[in-house]
This record gives C-alpha cells, structure tokens and sequence, in this order.
C-alpha cells in the first residue's frame, strides 16, 4: 500500500483548488489531486467574466459592493446566506486587482481600466471579463503562479473515497488512472475542490469530468448534501450539442426571438429584457417552446447581427467559432439556436459549521466552489459570481488553515486501520463488479440522463418527481448488480466512469428526492403545481443525509440580514 503524507490535500485544479494551493504553498507541503491537467479543469469553460464593483464604465459608477450584496441575494430568491454574500461581494474587488497583479489579460476600455460588461440580474455593468474567455485566462494565470511557487500536483489521479478516523478526516484513496493503482494521500486536511455534478444530466454544458467526485465521496462519508434540488439551466445552449452560449452575448446587446419573430422577454420583464436572471430567462424559453411559438419546437433564436462584425469579433470571438464549428451558423450573419440546459449546481457538500465558511461537519474537511453549498446563490446564481466564488473562497479556506495550525492525526493504529478498510472496501467493489450479471454502467447512466432531463428539469411536478425518484432508487439497486470487466486496471477508462457512476446515481437521487420535498417554486427550483413562493414553509436550505434506512431531510435556516424578504420583479 502506498501512502503520502501531506500537510493539506486539495482534490481539484480548477480555480478554487489552485487558489487554495497558492495561499498554502509558502508554509506547508501541500499537494493537488487532480483527474485531468489543471488547465483543462472545467474552470477554463467559464466565458462572460468575474464579478466586482469597479465601477470602471460611465453607467457603473455608481456601483458598490453594498448593491452587488443586494443584487446576489435578491437574484437568489432570498435563500442565499446574506453574511456570506456580504464577504464575498467585499472581497470582489480585491480578487480582480490580485488576478490583475498576476497578469490576467483582462479586456480593457478606453481608458486603461478593466472593462466591465452587464449581465443579468445586476443592477449595474459588473462583470469583468477577457474577451469570451475568461474562465481559461484566470485558470491559466493561477496555475502560472502555483508552478512558480513549486507546487507539487498528481494529475490523472481519481477520487476514490474519503479516509477517516471517527468523525476526524485522515486523507483520501486515489487511483492513478495509467496505471490503476490506488495510492493513500494522508493528511489531516482535506479540501474538496472538484467541481459541480452536471453530468448527472443528459443534456448539460458541464464537461464530461463534472461527475461530482467530491460531493459523492463526502456524502458516503456522512457529510449532508445541502439544497441540491437547486439546479440552474443556462438559457442560451447552442442546440443540438447544448455548448455554453455565453451571458456575456446577452450583455453586449444581443436579443432572444420566437418563430413568430417576437422579442418575447417583454411579457415576461419588461424592464430587464434579456438580462433577467438566468431561471426567469430560461423558463421564458421554455414556456415559449412549450406553447408552439420555438422554432421545430425546439429552440429560439439569440440574434447578435445587430452588433456588427466587428464587436463580434473583438468581445465574442470563441462564441461565434462555437456556432461556426458546431451548427455550421456565423453569428455575425445569423441568428443561433439556443435551448435551455443543465449548467450549474447551486447545491453541494454542506458548509459552515463552526463559524467556518468552508468547514463541513466532518473536521479537517473542506469544501469550496461549485462543490460546496456555502450559499452565496441560494436558489439561483447570478452570471459572473461563480468565478467569484471560487477565487474569493479559494484563497478564504487557505487562509483559514493557516490561522488554525497543522492539523494532529489520530493515533496511527486507527489511521493505518481505516486505511486498509478503506482499499479493502474498494477492492471488494472491483472483484464484484468484475463478476457481477447486472446491467452495464452505460445502460445505467443513459437512464439517469434521460430521467433527470425528462422528470426533474426546468418545470417540476409532483407526478413527475415521484417518478423520478422511484426510478432513480431503481437505478442505484441496479447499480449495485452492474457488470464491468476489472481484471486489466491500466488505463481502463470503465472503471473510472463506474467510480464516476458510483457519485451520480447518489446525487442524482438526492436532487430528486430534495426536489419533491420542496412544495413551493423558489429561483432555479419551478413547480407548477405549486407556482409560489412561500417562506413561511421553505425559507430555509435542506439537508440530505445518507442513512442505513435510506435519505433522510433535515433543514437549515437561512442567514438572513440587512435585505428584506420581498418579491422578485424584473
């Protein structure tokens, strides 16, 4: 059995994990797991830009991290924690001139400043951006910075299983995916850092690594699963292959049209138009398909023509190769066929325990970015605050570790003990699998695709719903019966996507069963038998714990503070 001891773990490289990584790197030895090249982390797909109250253009001076607080937690139908909100929105600022200071290429206006475009929900032009690719140029900039500061990185290592000792983390189970070996890394800090689960659905613009690795382990592990029935749908995926269409083509002036012609964003917020938040623009799309108004009922047209050639080519170069190469359509001259789908997670891994922003229930572990659920977006994530996120938390958590000191390990009987329970467990699992009659894995994740997409997707149902569920408890009966050949592990790509399987069937149930439970239509989460709001009942985040009887739901109240609950109007 190998082991590597570490003084912190960080599982993921994409801008939350390498964030971390950097703050930690002077004083500890630390060490990144990641399942791909850092730089190909699904960081690196995030287009229109990074949110800060600059106040850099004309319109924008007036800006303040008091009204980005306010636009965050009104756009998150009031269930994002409003003391989180706060910190993060004051440390916008700070963020981009330190990414600024590493030599991000950010776009620029006339003037010199960093440019900043709008974006929906937010009451002023906000979000800083290179070009339509500012997810890849910040990945790039801090991975720079963690190479020069010498940080040590496993890439093409999978997550396997959290170790613990009691309710006190001592490290993870790895494989290395060449070779099939597993590897124990050992410390008594882990930082999860892996990213959302969007591949629990058919049709999503997450990359094919977004399988939840972290939020799966630390659920087996005990760990709840915090308001996951709180799934965004981008509005604007380029049909047919649901790429990200980025909201920065909204923000720069482009305008969504029905069959019949019509800018149909008018009956749905007059004054926003295509810049309301992400769940009211998609459910307009829908709604528009839905009632026959799509073109092959199907999709909706983005029109940019209006812009011109070259506006196009300066701020959304990578959009219009996007159409080009993928739906044959050249923006400049035509209008792109855009559907709602599967984007982003606003659940995850439950935080702040202990005053701790990033702290789960289980000591020493951590959880930041799409991953966790420290909720900075409640029930709906404005565009432009997820790259926030996972900088501003990246550098918290690093920071925090730092104050509390090394972390002392249980007594290295335990230790070793769990260890070796840990990759007999594993083991056991592949001899199983190998000998197994069931169905095959990709029969399995087909179903769950088809279910979620079908049953659990922009418009819920309490039928619907209930289907899903009992389809996907189904599934995860058959799961345990599935078939894969495990005898060979060197570079069996089956193994890793039944690991990848073993995650989502777990969290794609949970979003089910949490989606059920909540009788109300709140932000991402529409039920149209119950087409209200209503905090009286539901102001408060779920919880989902894993139990030998099955799920049980337990709530947590919100953080609420200075804004007061009112309705949404846009």
């Amino acid at each position: 059995m190998k082991i590597e001891e570490y003084d912190a773990v960080i599982v993921g490289a994409g801008l939350s994990g390498l964030r971390a990584a950097l703050e930690l790197s002077d004083k500890w030895n630390v060490v990144i797991i990641s399942k791909v090249h850092p730089v190909r982390s699904h960081s690196g797909a995030a287009q229109g830009g990074i949110n800060a109250s600059l106040g850099n253009t004309e319109k924008g001076k007036e800006d303040s991290t008091e009204r980005h607080s306010f636009d965050t937690v009104y756009g998150s139908d009031y269930l994002a924690d409003q003391d989180v909100v706060q910190f993060m929105c004051e440390e916008a600022p700070k963020i981009v001139i330190e990414f600024e200071s590493m030599g991000a290429p950010f776009s620029r206006l006339d003037s010199g400043l960093i440019a900043q475009r709008p974006f929906g929900g937010a009451g002023f032009p906000r979000t800083c951006y290179a070009s339509d690719r500012t997810g890849h140029a910040l990945l790039h900039t801090l991975y720079e910075q963690c190479i020069h500061k010498n940080v040590k990185f496993y890439d093409e290592f999978f997550l396997v299983d959290l170790i613990k000792v009691e309710d006190q983390v001592t490290g993870i189970l790895a494989m290395d995916m060449a070779s099939g070996e597993l590897i124990i890394f050992r410390s008594g800090y882990v930082i999860l850092a892996t990213g959302g689960f969007g591949r629990t659905y058919k049709r999503s613009t997450n990359a094919i690594i977004n399988t939840g690795d972290g939020v799966g382990a630390a659920f087996r592990a005990g760990v709840p699963m915090q308001d996951c029935e709180f799934v965004q749908f981008h509005p604007t995926t380029l049909f047919g292959t649901n790429i990200l269409i980025t909201e920065g083509a909204r923000g720069e002036g482009g305008y969504l049209f029905n069959k019949d012609g019509e800018r149909f964003m008018k009956n749905v917020a007059a004054k926003a138009m295509e810049l309301a938040p992400r769940d009211i623009v998609a459910r307009a799309i829908e709604t528009e398909v839905r009632e026959g108004r799509g073109f092959e009922d199907a999709y909706v047209h983005l029109d940019l023509t209006h812009l011109g050639a070259e506006r196009i080519k300066e701020r959304l170069p990578g959009i219009r190769e996007i159409c080009i190469d993928f739906a044959g359509v050249d923006p400049i001259r035509e209008p792109i066929p855009v559907q709602p789908g599967q984007h982003y997670s606003m659940g995850g891994i439950a935080t702040k325990y202990d005053g701790d922003y990033c702290e789960t229930p289980l000591s020493g572990l951590y959880a930041v970015g799409e991953t966790a659920s420290i909720s900075v977006h409640g029930a709906n994530r404005l565009g432009g605050n997820s790259l926030l996120e996972t900088s501003v938390f990246g550098r918290y958590v690093g920071r925090k570790l730092l104050e509390k000191g090394l972390a002392t390990l249980p007594s290295n009987d335990k230790v070793v003990q769990s260890e070796e329970n840990a990759l007999r467990e594993i083991e056991n699992l592949f001899r199983r699998w190998n000998t197994n009659t069931g169905k095959k894995p990709v029969e399995i994740r087909e179903e769950m695709g088809e279910t979620l997409d079908t049953k659990v997707g922009v418009f819920r149902t309490e039928e619907e719903l209930q289907k899903a569920y009992d389809k996907l408890v189904n599934l995860q009966k058959d799961f345990e019966n599935v078939q894969l050949p495990t005898s060979e592990k060197e570079f069996n790509f089956g193994i890793l996507r039944t690991l990848e399987l073993r995650n989502m069937i777990d969290i794609a149930t949970v979003t089910a069963y949490a989606a059920l439970w909540r009788k109300e239509s709140r932000g991402a989460h529409s039920r149209i038998d119950y087409p209200t709001r209503n905090d009286e009942e539901y102001l408060t985040h779920s919880l989902v714990f894993k139990t030998e009887d099955g799920l049980e739901l337990k709530t947590k109240p919100v953080k609420l503070g200075k804004f007061e609950v009112k309705e949404r109007v846009y």
